[in-house]
């Protein structure tokens, strides 16, 4: 009872803390100091706090457990408001690309050079993933499994009936809705990806409406104004959370980790982040490529770059990537209501391509397989590509990548338990990637389709929520 009461009386402190930071923050706001401070003042107040909190009572005890659960209804909380809106969100700003004139004059271009930017950087991706996991020497027999990596793979074998024998036709297959308002509750691994296509059936539909009844079209249109505007109106709503909501991810985050796992995995997430680096230094060098200033697209692209990394969902990040491509980086709103929805199921730079490249090539030896062999990287990197239809842009996404690629090259499905302790560290920067993708592709296709505002781009001052 006595040890109940001293446990009640540190979560109280707890929480009293945890409170008085995010009035702390809120106070920011009233000094109205700049969102992306802000943002960043969140960040690294989590990072404090949750570290203290580790160091005090540990990961495994009551009182974290406890004060964690009172911290998610700020933190997943957040989250889960923002994932509220990410299917309504999809669903109007495809139909919306099409009812704006100036896209539909080009939505084939925007539609390919969209899909083909998300697959070519995947492929990129794949192959920097094998070659750091190469040139670290990563090899998973030198993984070993304890209760908990025993536990995740039992439930990956679960999992891995829904992909396992299925070829790439019939995964394909899996993607095309059959009832698109059960997709739009996101009751499938592949639901956003029909939302996409059902949204696109929409917008055809819509163009072929417009030029035989236009009087109904332009009533049409106007309905679809309206609603995004409102959807908009919400995600604003929303977003103005943003610090409170990284404060409270963060704290979970540092308070949580498993640091003696983080060192003895050390290898494979420095192999891992070097990689994911590499890959954000190729999105920069596309940037250049395309005669545009990097560092102006990391000052701007960082705040959401930033809730990306602490959240881990491309989905919840949905929202502040179509509000940075169109208020800060210049890109239309058109093509930006493309490239936002469309990176969520296809082409994720870090967890489509990155992640399931490495693991195939850590457990390429364990059967036999040269992972140097030309013809083995050359299959891999095409499997990822084609593989990264479909991905869920939620937490677990990789995973369910990782289950297909595997699957397909008939490697043991078995590494991607054995990694569960340092899986959240090293999804943070693969979301953070996959984001930072999606924006690279906005900017260069409104760039290349002359669809681009660069006095946006090129603003020092980052549009407030």
């Amino acid at each position: 009872m006595e040890e109940f009461l001293v446990d009640t009386v540190f979560i109280v402190i707890n929480i009293a803390v945890f409170f008085l930071l995010l009035v702390a923050l809120f106070f920011m706001q009233k000094k109205h100091v700049s969102f992306s401070k802000r943002v960043f003042a969140g960040l690294g107040l989590g990072i404090v706090f949750g570290f203290i909190l580790h160091l005090i009572y540990g990961t495994q005890s009551d009182v974290i457990t406890t004060s964690i659960d009172w911290f998610n209804i700020v933190g997943s909380g957040y989250v889960k408001l923002l994932q509220m809106v990410v299917m309504p969100l999809v669903f109007i700003s495809i139909v919306g690309a099409f009812t704006r004139l100036k896209v539909t004059k080009n939505i084939g271009k925007i539609s390919f050079l969209v899909i083909g930017l998300l697959l070519f950087t995947t492929g990129i991706s794949a192959a920097i993933g094998i070659g750091s996991t190469l040139g670290f020497g990563l090899d998973g027999v030198q993984l070993t499994e304890g209760e908990a990596e025993a536990a995740r793979n039992a439930e990956l074998q679960e999992k891995v009936v829904s992909v396992e024998g299925l070829t790439i036709p019939q995964q394909i297959l899996q993607m095309i809705p059959n009832n698109p308002f059960a997709d739009l509750t996101g009751a499938r691994p592949t639901s956003t990806i029909a939302v996409v296509i059902f949204a696109a059936f929409i917008g055809v539909a819509y163009l072929g409406v417009k030029r035989k009844e236009p009087e109904s079209a332009e009533f049409f249109a106007k309905l679809v104004d309206s609603i995004y505007s409102i959807v908009m109106r919400v995600v604003t709503l929303v977003l103005r959370l943003t610090p409170y909501g990284i404060f409270a991810l963060m704290t979970k985050v540092a308070a949580t980790s498993n640091y003696e796992a983080i060192a003895k995995l050390g290898t494979f997430v420095i192999a891992s982040y070097v990689a994911l680096i590499l890959m954000f230094v190729v999105h920069l060098l596309l940037i250049l490529f395309a005669k545009l200033s990097p560092v102006h697209y990391v000052k701007k692209a960082l705040p959401t770059l930033t809730f990306a990394f602490t959240s881990r969902s491309s989905a919840g990040t949905l929202p502040l990537n179509i509000k940075t491509q169109t208020k800060d980086l210049g890109v239309s709103e058109g093509i930006a209501n493309f490239a936002g929805p469309f990176s969520l199921t296809i082409g994720q730079n870090g967890c489509a391509g990155i992640y399931p490249a490495m693991l195939a090539v850590m457990v390429a030896p364990t059967v036999g397989i040269d992972p140097t062999s030309p013809s083995f990287i050359i299959t891999l990197i095409i499997v990822v590509m084609i593989s990264s239809f479909g991905v869920a842009g939620v937490g677990g996404g990789a995973t369910f990548a990782s289950l297909i690629v595997l699957s397909v090259m008939n490697l043991p499905i078995e590494i991607v338990g054995l990694l569960i302790s340092v899986e959240p560290l090293i999804d943070m920067g693969r979301t953070a990637l996959n984001v930072s993708g999606s924006m690279t592709t906005g900017v260069l296709t409104s760039r290349i389709v002359g669809e681009f505002d660069e006095n946006v781009y090129t603003r020092k001052e980052i549009v407030e929520a």
